[in-house]
């Protein structure tokens, strides 16, 4: 088999992005970076930038101050396609719904999932709850009533409600026309 020939390119890898990112989630000002470095503030500022590439000695003790290593700024973020119509079909329970997972089944710190619900499509009659951190319902077409303890919350199209994961809930499509909805789950991480 022949190997495909890779042509050079001279247009530059921006890493500058990824460089103040890291920095920024070790909570590092510009300043502290530059003290831990030997750089001066304004060259960092500009590789931060793309403005300036930076030398491999200089690439490497800025990574080094960042716990970072070289190669992390080079990979290809780790992405998962899901076309429309094509999601996981999932069953949370209720009846008169249809509902897809929008993020990849291996993801475990979020699921999106898309929730076509029929005229008059419920909920389970008694309260459940799942085990997320934070429930997020937006409601993209319809309407649904969300029922808490205590208290309903009325949503139509373009309303968005936030809730604690574990609070006890249901719901209800209280019209004669269909409902589309989202339920972000963020995962308490422990998986």
């Amino acid at each position: 088999m022949k190997a495909l020939a890779v042509e050079p390119t001279s247009a530059p890898i921006a890493i500058g992005s990824r460089l103040r990112s890291a920095r920024r989630g070790r909570h590092m000002t510009i300043e502290q970076l530059a003290a831990a470095t030997g750089l001066t503030r304004g060259f960092l500022s500009r590789v931060e930038r793309d403005l300036t590439s930076p030398s491999v000695a200089s690439l490497v003790t800025i990574c080094e101050a960042l716990s970072l290593s070289v190669g992390e700024l080079f990979e290809r973020p780790e992405t998962h396609l899901v076309r429309a119509g094509e999601g996981l079909g999932v069953s949370l329970g209720g009846s008169g719904i249809h509902e897809q997972l929008l993020t990849a089944r291996s993801e475990r710190r979020v699921q999106v999932i898309r929730a076509d619900i029929e005229p008059r499509g419920a909920g389970e009659e008694e309260l459940y709850s799942v085990d997320c951190e934070v429930e997020v319902l937006h409601v993209e077409s319809g309407r649904l009533v969300l029922r808490l303890p205590g208290d309903d919350v009325e949503l139509a199209a373009g309303d968005t409600v936030t809730f604690p994961g574990r609070e006890p809930h249901s719901w209800v499509n209280p019209d004669d026309a269909p409902a589309v909805v989202f339920w972000t789950l963020v995962l308490s991480g422990r998986g």
